[in-house]
């Protein structure tokens, strides 16, 4: 079920000049270093000249903003019509926690939730499972039942709040849950919005957070897609997500080639599944890194609305004009954050932010100062949410669409980022399509020797880290560390247990057997799962069934 990746015809006629061309200026002064280049390896020329932009044409390449191929933005007004929406990150030991730090940052002008999950849960295991020990609530909140998803969301009115759930393996039964927490609320399911992740593909290529073989899977992925544009029509049911793949070492063109590639991979399964493009595609959505490289960040945004809007239309045959925007949230690098002198990780995440508000971004997390030491503080998430209200109502960056526009520069440094991509694309079309391309380990290698080759470049000191490999500072750094208690733990597991104990227990058999039986025909599992879910089955114990049908996955080795 491989995608035939789309080749873009329109820069055969695009004019690049060569960085051995003679310039107009004969250079006198000797420069710093021999050559200067983004984080993605793409050389950068001194100065950059009329001729080197917009060759194609400005209607063909650019266009106004909120016009095809919306390069300039997917909105004609952008942020003069509505800020982009704050969504700042967070999940840490019980769902009680979380709750309070919820409501904490709703009370300081955050306007949508955004759940960080534990490792267990990401597994779709239960507290109590014995692989799970010391790693309950640590790196997010622990969610095993719709108990734990009725406590997360206690008080919080789910109809007037857009929630985004970064889930992936058991993204379907924990949507499920919410869902089920939303009907209890009685929220219509029609007005609820938000995002669950939901994107396995950057699973098996980077994240590798996975429980069934991929083909399981994706058919998964579909019914959540199917059931959402029928039951929950303002949801969007996956984030196809180049932040972990960038996060694992990969370049800009990487994130955006894989990323890419692997929508088109969702879009042909939906299509082949018998799902109408225009009724599921105005759903999608995608989440990207916003890493260090200031101008690379904003031509990556900027080249992936276009590209995606010429494979939608061009290659997919997508008629409607929703059907062909590229909207997307983004998270400041995580990566990019340094324990030694964490304050400078406030620079860092402002300059990030700032470039992904430049490129058009719907929604944004800011990291906070802290997160290379542990998960944030409530002084740390506060700092960060003021970044995005000092960026939103301070700067004058929200008075025009796409200010930028026109740049010499950041055009052709959109145009090249879109020729890269390309490239990708031919490369994966060589090794059969994504799904072969991750069983050879195609993407991995890729990411593997960009990270590598980062890392030379630090160790040699050509790329320099403010206070890594230069200006150094003698003290360790003085600074609060959020801990989470073991505690936590203890009191999930015994929440589970007790649960247990008082849940009708021929109801849960009984919705775990109806769900076993759907999973071995083609059917959509949305229903079972919330039927399950609803009878207070537990995350691990709907993974459980599920394996049984459709196995496990084990990451062949690649030398």
């Amino acid at each position: 079920m491989g995608v035939k990746f789309p080749l873009h015809t329109k820069s055969k006629s695009r004019k690049v000049l060569s960085h051995d061309e003679p310039e107009d200026i004969n250079l006198q002064v000797k420069e710093r270093k021999k050559l200067f280049k983004t984080l993605s390896g793409i050389e950068v020329k001194r100065f950059y000249h009329p001729k080197d932009a917009m060759s194609g044409g400005y209607e063909q390449t650019l266009n106004d903003p909120g016009c095809y191929p919306f390069t300039r933005g997917i909105y004609p007004t952008l942020y003069r019509g509505r800020l982009w929406t704050y969504r700042q990150f967070s999940g840490f030991g019980t769902p009680l926690d979380t709750n309070r730090r919820y409501k904490y940052l709703i009370s300081q002008g955050q306007t949508g939730l955004s759940v960080a999950f534990d490792l267990p849960t990401l597994m779709g295991r239960d507290a109590d499972d014995p692989r799970c020990l010391g790693e309950v609530g640590k790196c997010g909140v622990g969610v095993s039942s719709l108990e734990d998803m009725e406590t997360l969301f206690e008080g919080i009115d789910l109809s007037r709040i857009t929630t985004s759930m970064t889930i992936n393996a058991p993204a379907a039964w924990v949507w499920a849950m919410y869902l089920a927490v939303a009907e209890k609320q009685g929220a219509s399911w029609k007005k609820i919005s938000g995002t669950i992740q939901n994107d396995i593909l950057k699973e098996f290529i980077a994240q590798k957070e996975w429980i069934f073989p991929p083909e399981p899977h994706m058919r998964l992925i579909v019914d959540t897609i199917d059931f959402s544009v029928k039951c929950v029509p303002r949801w969007h049911p996956i984030s196809i997500s180049g932040y972990h793949i960038r996060e694992a070492g990969s370049t800009a063109v990487q994130e955006l080639a894989f990323t890419l590639a692997d929508g088109m991979e969702y879009v042909k399964w939906c299509i082949e599944a018998g799902l109408k493009v225009d009724e599921f595609a105005p759903t999608l959505s995608f989440f990207f890194n916003s890493h260090l490289d200031f101008f690379e960040e904003i031509a990556k945004f900027r080249a992936a609305r276009r590209i995606w809007a010429r494979v939608m239309r061009e290659k997919f045959g997508a008629q409607k004009e929703k059907s062909w925007l590229l909207r997307f949230h983004t998270q400041t690098a995580g990566c990019s954050l340094q324990k030694q002198q964490p304050d400078v990780n406030v620079i860092r995440s402002a300059y990030e932010a700032l470039a992904a508000v430049l490129g058009g971004t719907q929604s944004l997390h800011v990291n906070s100062l802290d997160e290379a030491l542990g998960l944030p503080t409530e002084k740390a998430v506060r700092i960060s949410l003021r970044t995005q209200q000092v960026l939103a109502h301070e700067l004058g960056v929200t008075n025009t669409v796409d200010p930028l526009g026109g740049a010499y520069f950041v055009e052709w440094l959109t145009d090249r980022m879109e020729d890269e991509v390309q490239k990708y694309f031919q490369k994966i079309e060589e090794v059969g399509g994504v799904l072969p391309g991750i069983e050879a380990g195609f993407f991995q290698q890729e990411i593997a020797n960009a990270a590598y080759a980062y890392q030379q470049e630090i160790d040699r000191k050509e790329r320099i880290i403010v206070g890594v490999n230069d200006y150094l500072l003698e003290e360790s750094p003085d600074i609060e560390v959020l801990k989470i208690p073991d505690t936590a733990e203890k009191t999930q597991i015994q929440r589970l247990k007790s649960l247990r104990r008082r849940r009708d227990h021929r109801a849960v058999v009984q919705r775990l057997r109806d769900l076993q039986k759907a999973a071995k025909t083609s059917k959509n599992l949305m229903p079972e799962l919330y039927e399950a879910v609803k009878a207070y089955a537990t995350l691990g114990e709907i993974a459980g069934v599920l394996k049984e049908v459709f196995g496990e996955y084990r990451e062949r080795a690649v030398i």
